[in-house]
């Protein structure tokens, strides 16, 4: 009997570690059932959920999340993360409306506002190469040297009044969509082909697999993660950037809290703490399934506080999750 038992439990164990793999070999395909899922629950629960505007305000207010997950999920890939891209968002759109508002001309400050967020992921690089400190140390710290910059510069005010011109990419259209969502499907696009068929990116995976291996290779590991961290952090304020032109208005107090929506997007996506695993489409779905979670929690009228507490349970849902497909996979 004993013998019987084992052997059952040694087929159900097996059954499940088939089901994680499998879970993990079509994770971007789970992401697109699981979003129509919630697309057909919405409609019915809810008959404002299903109509064109409401479609519209989603894609245009996960477009900061979309743009910044891409470097998260490269960086997640590399085995670090960036815990400071919030504040680089919120840094990057108070600077180059500060710089507006004194006479610069709009595609010299969106310039020097990318600029400013590469410095920061340069900063975030050598931190965690140069001097060896855990990303999570490193990038904590500079989440709020970013964060305080912004609130001195202002002194917490949000920057406004700021030139007609600068809101046109972020109200403007293409045959209906939002130029917004349009720019960020396309770096969407060009990321995703990029990371499966460019060499430097193939890279950023080798690392994260296996440092040792990677360097055994000839691959220049250090030089490789600070790209990845500068690209990262031109990003973050590129969506920056692109929130100020929509809001008419640079924040310092903007994307707070959204490092840790990303986070949960690239793993829900496919990305693991790991690294060495992921795309940016498994990615990118990651943030619109956590978008439309937000999205149908509003429309049911669930209290702001609760959304937090979702937002926290999924987070943590998706790096256990993770764990476990991991762990099943040896």
């Amino acid at each position: 009997m004993d013998t019987t038992l084992n052997t059952e439990n040694t087929d159900h164990s097996t059954g499940l570690k088939r089901i994680l793999r499998a879970f993990v070999d079509v994770r971007e395909l789970t992401l697109i059932v699981l979003i129509a899922v919630i697309i057909i629950t919405m409609s019915i629960l809810n008959q404002y959920f299903f109509s064109a505007a409401n479609f519209r305000a989603v894609a245009v207010g996960m477009t900061p999340n979309a743009i910044i997950v891409i470097g998260m999920a490269i960086l997640l890939a590399s085995g670090g993360f960036d815990l400071s891209v919030g504040s680089v968002m919120a840094l990057s759109s108070t600077v180059v409306a500060m710089l507006l508002l004194d006479g610069m001309s709009i595609p010299m400050a969106a310039t020097c506002g990318i600029l400013l967020g590469a410095v920061a992921g340069f900063v975030n690089g050598i931190l965690v190469t140069g001097l060896g400190i855990n990303p999570l140390i490193a990038t904590l710290g500079t989440m709020s040297i970013a964060r305080g910059i912004a609130l001195v510069l202002t002194e917490g005010f949000s920057v406004s009044n700021l030139p007609s011109e600068f809101g046109w990419i972020g109200k403007a259209a293409l045959g209906g969509i939002p130029m917004l969502v349009v720019l960020t499907v396309v770096l969407v696009i060009v990321f995703d082909l990029a990371v499966r068929h460019t060499r430097f990116f193939r890279q950023v995976y080798f690392i994260g697999a296996n440092e040792k291996a990677a360097m055994l290779s000839g691959i220049h590991v250090n030089r490789v993660r600070i790209i990845a961290y500068v690209l990262t952090g031109m990003l973050a304020a590129l969506a920056g950037i692109l929130l100020a032109s929509r809001l008419m208005s640079g924040t310092p107090t903007g994307g707070n809290g959204i490092e840790l929506q990303v986070l949960a997007a690239a793993v829900i996506g496919g990305a693991s703490l790991r690294g060495g695993e992921g795309t940016i489409l498994g990615a990118f779905l990651g943030v619109v399934f956590v978008a439309l979670i937000n999205n149908s929690m509003t429309m049911l009228a669930v209290s702001i506080y609760w959304q937090m507490i979702v937002i926290g349970a999924v987070l943590v849902s998706a790096v256990a999750l993770d764990m476990l497909i991991r762990g099943s996979k040896g």
